[in-house]
């Protein structure tokens, strides 16, 4: 087993070459260079079939549909760093990150007799956001685009236990296809307060 810190890098976009496909390469290389070990996901590559909300992986644990959610759930218990990246669709995340968090329930909160969950990941587990949208900034904030979809990660992530180490937005992508170089370096200060 690795005695390197471990991060997860989920790529909640069907565009591996986009802005936010390149503000996430970018933190994985600052984490590789401050020893990282990196996991990465492109959930649009994953076999992740739909919730059937029958409470099952509440008591077994799990989910025990058969597919690509359980290594993915052991990656995100072993993880000492998550960066999730994702795309603005409709003033939300995409389908397949609201999937993958409706499917890994089980691995970040139980159901208790109280009416807040119990989270089950650390707080020595940190996790940042990266998120992107075609409206411009500030209106990215006013319409309620890019901040519900930072919402919707937040509330998963902050539900789990773990610590928040921020969030980097790029706002008004269209017909953009460099991700700016401050937007890069707030990256690298945000990541630089890792464990």
């Amino acid at each position: 087993m690795s005695t390197k810190k471990q991060m997860l890098a989920i790529l909640a976009s069907p565009r591996k070459h986009g802005n936010v496909a390149k503000m996430l390469d970018h933190a994985i290389k600052v984490a590789t260079d401050k020893g990282y070990e990196v996991h990465f996901i492109h959930l649009y590559e994953k076999n992740i079939g739909f919730c059937k909300g029958c409470m099952r992986c509440r008591h077994e644990g799990s989910c025990h549909i058969n597919d690509d959610i359980k290594p993915i759930g052991e990656l995100l218990k072993n993880s000492d760093l998550v960066v999730m990246a994702s795309p603005t669709y409709f003033a939300n995340i995409p389908a397949v990150a609201k999937n993958l968090f409706d499917r890994l329930v089980a691995v970040v909160m139980t159901d208790n007799d109280g009416p807040i969950p119990k989270p089950l990941l650390s707080k020595s587990q940190q996790y940042l956001l990266l998120c992107t949208c075609t409206t411009p900034f500030p209106f990215n904030i006013l319409a309620g685009q890019s901040i519900v979809t930072l919402h919707a990660m937040k509330e998963f992530f902050k539900t789990s236990g773990m610590t928040s180490l921020g969030s980097v937005t790029f706002a008004g992508t269209r017909n953009k296809t460099n991700v700016p170089p401050s937007l890069l370096k707030k990256i690298e200060r945000k990541l630089s307060n890792v464990c």
